[in-house]
């Protein structure tokens, strides 16, 4: 049995993503997906919590054979540690599918097999593109993107929207200032 590795931030998870998935299950038994930057969120470059990531992904796959696990993984400073955080976090797995320099560097030192994964339409086909699709467009040309079900879970979370509220200069919708420490009291 082979079992793969395959990470990203999927925010959104997308249309080549799902491709990709779909093209390493004809390479492997099952597959290990791993969220990177688990622990961002609500941000312009992570919108999405990594439970709702974890629910795009999970719905977009629900139709999949292969077996697969989808596993958060917060980010390590320290990036000579990061693989053995990965491995760590995540079950066994015995190949590793990125074209992330980084990634492939990390795994190639830690002495495991690399494989790149094919770019599908990169152009349109990226979380920065489709973000930036959510945001300028009026009509719903992102949808052409995503998965359906990950368009569900989109609107269900009122994504466009939260993205919308992030990117506003002002950021006046919020009812307190997000850089005030939090003090706590004995």
């Amino acid at each position: 049995m082979i079992r793969a590795f395959y990470v990203g931030r999927f925010q959104p998870f997308h249309n080549g993503h799902a491709r990709n998935v779909e093209l390493i299950s004809r390479e492997v038994d099952e597959i290990v997906i791993g969220i990177g930057s688990a622990q961002k969120s609500h941000t312009t470059k992570n919108p999405f919590t990594a439970g709702e990531r974890i629910e795009m992904i999970s719905k977009a796959l629900k139709k999949f054979s292969k077996l697969h696990y989808i596993i958060p993984l917060e980010d390590v400073e320290y990036n000579a540690l990061w693989v053995s955080h990965v491995c760590s976090m995540s079950p066994k797995f015995d190949v590793v599918y990125s074209n992330n320099p980084l990634v492939v560097q990390l795994f190639t030192e830690a002495g495991v097999e690399v494989r790149n994964t094919p770019l599908h339409e990169r152009d349109k086909l990226s979380g920065t593109a489709i973000r930036k699709v959510m945001l300028e467009c009026e009509n719903d040309e992102w949808t052409d993107f995503v998965p359906p079900e990950v368009v569900d879970v989109i609107r269900d979370i009122n994504g466009i929207e939260r993205m919308r509220n992030l990117n506003r200069p002002d950021r006046s919708f919020l009812p307190f200032s997000v850089n005030l420490p939090i003090l706590f009291h004995p």
